[in-house]
């Protein structure tokens, strides 16, 4: 079999690169041959992602003489942004090769405007050349379904979603061949590198920031507010060392500039430091020797959950509610909306209620994570893959 694997943005983006390599690892058949179809491939590279696919530059520059004139005069005339994608990706198909089906890995691009016009235009593509489409491992949010993203969706030959919110939603849209599979990336194997100086195996409490989430905040400079709360409360309460991981690094979205301006106002304490960027198997290799963590990146708490870290996510979308009320029942007290946020002690409060839930949720994984995971077999049931 020859599968495309697009709808990937770059693995500066360590989900997305997750995203790959666990697709590749549960998809995976002797015969089976990948090839990456990417926004940003030479992200791809350095992570060397090149070792289990072939990687394509998904498109091309805008196109100069009377096709880009063309395009453009179509743009201003209709308002279509269609018109951009079907130049930008004037080659898709020829970089995708010889396909036998195509996995939109991008599981939340339908929680973001535009993406609906960009991959509609792809699965067009796709559906001209008869190449069956799957959305795969999806979140979107329940209110931005409505009849013209239905239309987008219904376009697709099989979607999984990766959260059941999202999927008693669709299935409520009357979307056909739809199924519930968790995300691949609790499939995702980990790598155990060297430990920096001062990280103390099931002693450390791994933070995780993003500066995306400071968007969904209702007052200006309250979630750095309470991630300085809890750094302080962690230091002069507890013994724990403190690992601050990102998990995307992104020029335009990095979660280092938030990291670095903790360590920077903590540094002397002797007890936080930074994990260097490295490939998503090596930082849920981190994540996995931690006492606790407290994470923003979806990606970065399905390491803690899937390596059995009791996990304070700080959400701002359907995706985080959706996966922890999957697999603890309820996602009350393992979410902290990040508009929630009225007062800077708010996350310190909830990582209180983790540490002295530790034993209850570490029992909780014991009983139910395998059985949870397993939901990933179902994968080999569906007959597109057989």
């Amino acid at each position: 079999m020859r599968v495309s694997l697009y709808a990937h943005g770059g693995s500066a983006n360590h989900g997305c690169e997750a995203l790959v390599r666990s697709t590749v690892k549960m998809i995976k058949k002797t015969d089976t041959v990948f090839t990456l179809l990417s926004e940003r491939p030479e992200e791809d590279l350095h992570y060397k992602l090149d070792k289990i696919a072939r990687i394509e530059q998904s498109h091309d520059s805008f196109s100069k003489g009377l096709r880009g004139l063309t395009c453009k005069l179509q743009m201003k005339l209709t308002g279509n942004d269609c018109f951009y994608y079907q130049n930008i990706y004037r080659n898709f198909i020829k970089k995708s090769g010889e396909t036998d089906l195509a996995v939109a890995i991008g599981g939340d691009n339908y929680c973001y405007q535009g993406f609906a016009e960009r991959f509609g235009v792809l699965n067009d593509m796709f559906a001209s050349h008869n190449i069956p489409c799957i959305l795969w491992g999806c979140s979107i949010d329940p209110y931005r379904i409505d009849n013209r993203l239905i239309e987008y969706l219904q376009r697709y030959d099989i979607i999984t979603a990766r959260e059941t919110l999202t999927y008693n939603a669709l299935k409520e849209a009357n979307i056909k061949n739809l199924y519930f599979v968790p995300d691949t990336a609790f499939a995702l194997d980990k790598v155990l590198s060297e430990l920096p100086a001062g990280f103390l195996p099931q002693n450390t409490v791994g933070i995780n920031c993003s500066p995306l989430i400071s968007s969904y905040e209702k007052d200006k400079g309250i979630t750095f507010a309470n991630y300085e709360y809890l750094v302080d409360f962690i230091l002069q309460n507890t013994s724990y060392s403190i690992a601050l991981i990102p998990h995307v690094v992104w020029s335009h979205n990095d979660d280092r500039l938030v990291l670095k301006s903790l360590y920077e106002k903590y540094k002397d304490s002797g007890r936080i430091f930074m994990i260097e960027d490295c490939n998503a198997m090596q930082l849920k290799g981190y994540i996995s020797r931690c006492r606790f963590l407290v994470a923003a990146r979806t990606h970065a708490s399905i390491a803690g959950y899937s390596t059995q870290v009791p996990t304070l996510v700080v959400g701002y979308s359907v995706k985080a509610v959706g996966i922890a009320s999957d697999l603890f029942g309820t996602a009350q007290n393992y979410v902290l909306p990040v508009h929630a946020f009225s007062a800077k002690d708010d996350l310190a409060k909830a990582f209180i209620w983790l540490m002295k839930n530790e034993e209850k949720i570490r029992n909780h994984y014991t009983q139910n994570l395998s059985t949870y995971i397993s939901g990933l077999n179902f994968i080999n049931e569906l007959s597109i893959f057989k």
